[in-house]
């Protein structure tokens, strides 16, 4: 498969000589077998740190597709119940009226708790147990399941406090991704937290390119600006240290395109299986209000199936690159994606550092790096 990585090698060096990107890593995965390992540019723009194969970038939202696998292994294992209320295994959520939410309106962003806590900042983001004791207290914006109400940053404490509570050994939930995830599919560049040794392989975020909301819009209170997919505060060393699970993980194109052939491969890889190949092809039904107009995503209909994943295919980015409507996916704050297509077990992991969105499919770094994998294919 040589020819293909010489195709994706030559586009990205096409792509950062053109000024549409900086730095950008492509991993991906036919199968069992590793097609792509690509990358060119610069990780820190400043110093001319170039980027290997080691590079690691935040990729904010990807971070939510592992986030909701590591709740559907609990599902696997028989801990979890999608139609379950969600207080049924964290009794204080139930607090403001939220006792009739499910796991499942959680993991299809219908669960109307959308808000993070108004006094939020930085530093109380990573405390894990004030930011769960927040969102137990406080009331949802819609009522549960009612509407699409994407849970921006709100997803990976509810989701995650749910898997910490029925995890039998009650591990932070960092350490059971590492454990339960990225360890067994030798994905290890899948960090939920960081420790000080890689901090070095980091590329330096480039945020000249990002929209901004603005602040009378529902996606300030789902992602204050305190807390916005910035370079700050994500690049502070105690941001990058701490487990923000929907918006705050940090992994190499490698370890991403692992995590997406397990799913590409009907949940399992690397000789590990991980999730039932029944309970993977239940995972891109949709979800109740597909064709919502999301008020937290400037009303746009969101391709969200009731499994977190997002569904690929569609005619305009975020979600284009895979051509493919049944296969997962998940798109991140400034143009980082991972997806599997069930249909060709094709596995694509895209990192990169210029946070660039566009809706234009002909700008949209990651459609095109899709469509030269399956041209030369």
């Amino acid at each position: 498969m040589t020819k293909v990585n010489d195709a994706v090698q030559e586009v990205l060096d096409r792509l950062v000589a053109e000024g549409k990107e900086i730095g950008i890593q492509v991993s991906a995965w036919l199968g069992e077998e590793q097609i792509v390992d690509c990358w060119s540019g610069v990780a820190d723009p400043m110093t001319g740190r170039p980027v290997d194969g080691d590079t690691l970038f935040n990729v904010y939202s990807v971070s939510k597709a592992v986030t909701a696998t590591a709740l559907h292994i609990q599902a696997e294992r028989g801990l979890v119940e999608y139609d379950a209320p969600v207080a049924a295994y964290w009794p204080e959520f139930a607090q403001a009226g939220k006792g009739d939410v499910t796991v499942r309106h959680v993991l299809s962003h219908v669960s109307g708790v959308l808000r993070m806590p108004p006094d939020v900042t930085p530093e109380l983001m990573t405390d894990w147990d004030w930011m769960c004791r927040r969102i137990a207290e406080m009331e949802g914006v819609y009522p549960a399941g009612s509407r699409s109400s994407y849970q921006s940053m709100t997803f990976g404490w509810m989701v995650g406090e749910v898997v910490r509570r029925t995890d039998p050994e009650r591990r932070p939930f960092g350490q059971f991704v590492k454990e339960e995830i990225a360890d067994p599919l030798g994905a290890t560049d899948l960090w939920m937290g960081i420790p000080d040794a890689v901090e070095p392989r980091i590329a330096k975020l480039d945020a000249a390119a990002v929209y901004v909301a603005p602040d009378n819009n529902m996606m300030r209170q789902a992602q204050p600006l305190i807390v916005d997919l910035m370079p700050d505060p994500f690049e502070r060393p105690y941001v990058r240290r701490a487990c923000i699970p929907a918006v705050g993980g940090i992994f190499s194109a490698r370890s991403n395109a692992r995590f997406w052939a397990m799913l590409a491969n009907g949940g399992q890889f690397n000789g590990v299986r991980l999730l039932s190949e029944e309970r993977v092809a239940r995972f891109a039904a949709p979800r109740p209000h597909f064709e919502d107009a999301d008020p937290v995503f400037f009303g746009m209909v969101v391709p969200i199936a009731w499994s977190g994943f997002w569904l690929g295919g569609a005619e305009n980015p975020p979600v284009s690159a895979p051509r493919n409507m049944r296969a997962l996916c998940h798109p991140g704050m400034g143009g980082n994606i991972g997806w599997a297509d069930p249909d060709s077990k094709l596995a694509v992991g895209i990192c990169h550092n210029r946070m660039f969105d566009t809706i234009d499919i002909a700008e949209d770094s990651r459609t095109i790096i899709g469509d030269v994998i399956r041209a030369t294919l």
